[in-house]
């Protein structure tokens, strides 16, 4: 009997750049093992799994986490700014613009 295969997508993005890549994997195959078999790791090499947090259509998973069919697995870069602090900042810009 075949193993059931899932379709998954492994996708990172930086300002200039987006690596999208569509697999077929076994049914049972890990999120992790999901990124490595794309090849982001190779052609991203900034790509620091040990800090990156990664996700599935945007909620945080573990690299344990098993994939189901039609997955996007999503690699998050670290942010360049605190969203509270840039909302805090307009906030002040708008209250000073309307005084």
């Amino acid at each position: 009997m075949a193993e059931k295969m899932l379709q998954v997508q492994v996708c990172y993005a930086k300002p200039n750049l987006q690596f999208l890549q569509e697999l077929k994997v076994v049914s049972g195959t890990t999120l992790r093992s999901a990124i490595d078999q794309s090849g982001v790791l190779q052609n991203m090499p900034e790509i620091d799994l040990t800090i990156c947090q990664v996700g599935i259509y945007g909620k945080l998973k573990q690299f344990d986490t098993l994939l189901r069919d039609r997955d996007r697995i999503e690699i998050y870069r670290a942010l360049i700014a605190d969203p509270k602090e840039s909302r805090r900042k307009r906030a002040e810009k708008i209250a000073d613009e309307k005084t």
